[in-house]
């Protein structure tokens, strides 16, 4: 029992013991970190080095020592915040309608401004006339529709004719037909023919209008690409002329200058092209009219022989 009693006092001890170190060891590992944290004290009578003290500097002249505490000299310099960089700005295309405008070097070219004047202008006709022309072309159409609404559903002739609109080219037609049947006839010329004749003179009167202007669209849609070849030509040459005179033929001084020269053909063909097509298309139009005029002729003039015997 004595021994049992000895060893548990034994273990109990040597576990206070073991306890007890680790408590002393962390102690002092406490004090090691708050020693290092805290300043060095100068020892008692020693002097601290005033900033700026010369005399102070170690031996050896050595002027790299650390600075004394509270020089704001010493700091690192905080870096200064770099700027955005700014967006380039955007450059002008020396090549182009301004540039050819404007000329080579600022010297206006006269004739290149000449042909590309001419060319805006038989673009804005051409497309000035086909709208004028599309319009009447639809005037006249829609009136043929009223021909067989008004004129034909009528007790006589004289009130169709009031039915139908002022402006009508097909009022024109009767007008000129009841007229002729109505003038006494010759011994030259039978009533039959003089009522034709009477009636083609009005058919070609409608037709000579329809016809203004269009001409214009032949003559533009003919002319325009040779007028800016012409452009383009004269471009060339001054662009050949200009490289001879530098005396250097870098594809700068030569792709700008024949670029440019090119847009006048170009221009050309944008002229040309609707011009063309818009003649066509007003051309068909004025077939179908003249037809429809020229079956409201020959039916007017055979009620009109009709009516006569």
């Amino acid at each position: 029992m004595n021994f049992k009693h000895l060893t548990i006092a034994a273990a109990f001890v040597l576990l206070s013991g073991f306890g007890a170190g680790q408590a002393l060891a962390q102690t002092q590992a406490a004090s090691t970190q708050v020693a290092q944290a805290a300043p060095a004290t100068p020892a008692a009578g020693t002097t601290t080095p005033a900033a700026g003290d010369q005399s102070a500097a170690p031996a050896g002249g050595n002027q790299s020592a650390a600075p004394a505490a509270g020089d704001q000299s010493a700091a690192p310099a905080a870096p200064a915040a770099t700027p955005p960089a700014a967006a380039p700005a955007p450059q002008e295309n020396p090549y182009g309608l301004g540039a050819l405008w404007a000329g080579h070097n600022g010297h206006a070219d006269w004739v290149a401004r000449g042909v590309m004047i001419l060319l805006a202008v038989m673009s804005v006709g051409t497309w000035y006339i086909f709208f004028t022309k599309f319009w009447e072309q639809s005037r006249m159409i829609s009136q043929a529709g009223q021909v067989e609404k008004r004129f034909w559903s009528s007790s006589n002739l004289n009130e169709g004719i009031d039915k139908l609109a002022k402006n009508s080219v097909f009022r024109a037609v009767a007008e000129s037909g009841v007229q002729a049947s109505t003038s006494p006839a010759t011994g030259l010329v039978n009533a039959n023919d003089w009522i034709g004749m009477s009636l083609n003179r009005q058919l070609e009167e409608i037709n000579s209008r329809l016809q203004g202007g269009i001409a214009f669209l032949a003559s533009v849609g003919s002319t325009a690409p040779f007028v800016g070849l012409f452009g383009t030509v004269w471009g060339i040459l001054n662009a050949l002329v200009a490289i001879g005179v530098a005396g250097q033929a870098s594809i700068d001084k030569v792709a700008g200058p024949v670029g440019e020269a090119l847009i006048m053909t170009a221009i050309g063909l944008f002229t040309a092209v609707p011009a063309v097509l818009l003649y066509n298309f007003l051309v068909r139009r004025n077939k179908i009219i003249n037809e429809k005029l020229r079956s409201f002729a020959a039916d007017l003039q055979t009620y009109l022989i009709t009516n006569k015997k």
